[in-house]
């Protein structure tokens, strides 16, 4: 028998937060929406209403490493966003290398038509279904 599971994945920017979901059986992960930063208490608040609509039981997010695979500057600020996330909501936090998933991302709507100037939301979003996807199918395999 398969868990169930409800996940949100994170994109973190430092203007935009890209926010995804997976159905229940954890296998197949899609954008939802994007969080235009104003204040730490707004995004607590936009996500809040997500994670009990969805009964999320695990923030998954996108750890921007390095090309070495070092933590650098934006990977800090990305780790403080989440352990402010992850009290504000009282939800565990599982990172994900999150290298290339925006790149990724813009040649996934390149390549169905669309364009990556006029909607950064959109890329945003995409990024963290591939975080999320990257954290579903580790999960399949263990």
């Amino acid at each position: 028998m398969t868990q169930e599971i409800s996940a949100l994945g994170l994109d973190i920017g430092r203007k935009r937060i890209g926010v995804a979901g997976c159905d229940r059986l954890g296998l197949m992960a899609s954008g939802l929406t994007t969080l235009y930063r104003q204040s730490f208490d707004q995004v607590v608040a936009e996500l809040a209403e997500l994670v009990q609509e969805r009964q999320v039981a695990v923030l998954v997010i996108g750890l921007p490493l390095t090309v070495a695979g070092e933590e650098g500057a934006q990977a800090k600020q990305v780790r403080r966003m989440a352990t402010g996330l992850s009290k504000a909501l009282n939800l565990p936090v599982v990172y994900i290398d999150e290298r290339f998933t925006s790149l990724e991302a813009e040649e996934l709507i390149r390549n169905q038509g669309g364009s990556v100037r006029e909607d950064k939301g959109l890329v945003d979003r995409k990024a963290a279904a591939l975080i999320l996807q990257r954290w579903l199918d580790e999960r399949q395999r263990t």
